[in-house]
């Protein structure tokens, strides 16, 4: 899992069962960078509050009364480099 910045927005991206997929990196609860936490399973633990965020639809699957779900951001390989659609990034 590694954070990147899109434009102005940074973004987690993570590599689960071959897939590579992405949230917004800024947790929407507690401002940390989620990808300076875990992945357990298809989730993403935030390394502050322990939220899970489902790496598909951005779901908070574990805490749902702490915060809201994150953005997800689609990933894409082209070309060996990674492709990140993240259409009102500025």
């Amino acid at each position: 899992m590694r954070g990147y910045e899109v434009g102005k927005r940074n973004v987690c991206i993570a590599k689960i069962h071959g897939r590579y997929k992405g949230l917004d990196d800024w947790c929407n609860h507690a401002g940390c960078l989620l990808s300076g936490g875990r992945i357990e399973d298809n989730m993403v633990v935030c390394p502050c509050h322990e939220v899970g965020f489902d790496m598909d639809t951005g779901r908070n699957a574990t805490s749902p009364g702490v915060c809201d779900d994150q953005p997800t951001v689609q990933v894409a390989v082209e070309d060996g480099a990674l492709v990140i659609d993240w259409p009102d990034a500025p």
